[in-house]
């Protein structure tokens, strides 16, 4: 006699392994997830149904086991959550200097002194508190707020692509980039806070060089068309 292998196991199945099938299905949906959050709930869901398989059979140890499992698990989605929630703040919230602020150091500086020039090693990046200063290369004055020397840590060979001096008396806050690169690894709303930074940065110098390049252009082309108009006579 031919036996249908679905009828017969509905025929032999009994409710108390249905846990057991669920927790299964838990195990093979974690290994599709692709990031950690779904992963680590679905891992969770698994643990569940397995402790109440392992209980309805008496298995008390494995279902124990389990049962450790589900509080790590639920410990480290609540960190990732956490984590996502911290990320997503640092991706939108406040990208004044409040963060650097309390790590930098102040310093004076007076009109003529040349705090770097391109080439130089960099180390430091700096906040101008008082007084001006002038980046050399494409003539851009820096006053009271602004932010320089930070594109030194992700320039390669680590030297500096331009110059600064000071033209006004005036006052600086440094910090080295060795903790800049600390508070970048320790916390990840530091590390989006200087990425924004940088980026922001680097879209600035290319608007400036953008429109020098376009003013430079605007005073040629008169000279240009003047060259081309044919002496009279």
């Amino acid at each position: 006699m031919h036996l249908d292998p679905v009828a017969l196991f509905w025929a032999t199945a009994r409710w108390e392994q249905v846990p057991l099938f669920v927790a299964a299905l838990f195990v093979f949906l974690s290994q599709l997830s692709k990031t950690m959050i779904p992963l680590r709930a679905l891992t969770m869901a698994s643990n569940i149904c397995f402790m109440g398989y392992y209980y309805l059979h008496g298995q008390y140890p494995i279902m124990v086991l389990h049962f450790g499992l589900l509080l790590l698990n639920s410990v480290r989605l609540h960190q990732m959550i956490k984590l996502v929630k911290r990320v997503r703040t640092a991706a939108t919230g406040d990208h004044t200097m409040n963060w650097l602020k309390p790590y930098m150091r102040r310093r004076h500086c007076r009109a003529g002194q040349v705090l770097f020039r391109a080439g130089d090693v960099a180390d430091r990046t700096y906040f101008i508190v008082s007084g001006r200063f002038r980046v050399t290369e494409i003539d851009v004055v820096l006053q009271a707020g602004d932010l320089v020397g930070e594109l030194g840590l992700l320039r390669p060979g680590g030297r500096r692509g331009q110059s600064l001096e000071c033209i006004a008396d005036g006052d600086l806050l440094s910090i080295g980039y060795d903790q800049v690169q600390e508070l970048y690894f320790q916390n990840p709303d530091f590390g989006f806070y200087f990425l924004r930074l940088a980026t922001s940065r680097l879209f600035q110098n290319l608007e400036t060089l953008q429109r020098q390049l376009a003013e430079a252009r605007a005073a040629v082309a008169p000279q240009a068309d003047a060259g081309q108009v044919s002496p009279a006579g």
